[in-house]
């Protein structure tokens, strides 16, 4: 699948996609990566205990603390134990606000750089119509940034726009939505390094993981906004 953009050869916003097996901790996947590179999850929509008891147990063995540097949650997690549990596997949480969330502290929405990408955070349900392509590009405009994590769906995403990405990882309990009940849990792993991110969507089928991956490549070249 070709989602290379329409842009100039030097301004060039490369994707490719490709499958991968996940039959291990997030940790071991740096294996298959020439570099040890900056990891950071995203993940959101887990409406505990409201819409689902818990993560899936098979996503839980994978996500282990000490492998992640930054975790980008786009809210609705509904309660503080999944707070503490998401703080546990890494102390650099960034959190979005979910219409269901307890904690009225949670920005509406967030932006922070880690590399030479600059990344944008918001639940999503602020979007009119929810999921529109055409607003979450002016989100991302109004934001300034590279990358843009939204959730709300509760169905994972990743295309490109204009030089940046737009990411929904999807709901990592399978939690239904307003918009369908056939929902596979799903979460995001980034990994960045210089001008190349690494985007890997797990994804459980069937009760088996299921890992693509999805490579965005920002040239030098390439001028944001900011």
């Amino acid at each position: 699948m070709d989602l290379s953009p329409s842009r100039p050869p030097s301004e060039r916003v490369l994707f490719e996609v490709s499958s991968v097996s996940a039959i291990a901790p997030i940790g071991s996947f740096r294996l298959l990566l020439p570099f040890q590179m900056v990891l950071v999850l995203a993940i959101g929509d887990l409406h505990i205990p409201h819409r689902a008891p818990d993560l899936p147990a098979k996503f839980k063995s994978m996500l282990v603390p000490g492998k992640i540097q930054h975790i980008l949650c786009t809210g609705n997690l509904c309660i503080k134990e999944v707070h503490d549990y998401l703080k546990s596997l890494c102390p650099d949480l960034h959190i979005t606000r979910g219409e269901y969330d307890e904690d009225a502290r949670y920005p509406e929405n967030k932006t922070l750089t880690i590399g030479q990408f600059k990344l944008g955070l918001c639940h999503g349900h602020q979007i009119i119509p929810w999921g529109d392509l055409d607003s979450l590009a002016m989100l991302q405009r109004q934001l300034d940034v590279d990358i843009l994590v939204t959730g709300h769906t509760h169905q994972f995403k990743a295309y490109k726009h204009e030089a940046g990405v737009v990411i929904n990882p999807g709901s990592a309990t399978g939690a239904y939505s307003s918009i369908t009940y056939d929902v596979n849990p799903s979460f995001v792993l980034m990994d960045i390094d210089g001008l190349r991110v690494v985007v890997y969507v797990y994804e459980l089928i069937d009760g088996e993981v299921k890992v693509d991956k999805i490579d965005f490549k920002k040239t030098a070249n390439t001028q944001s906004a900011h």
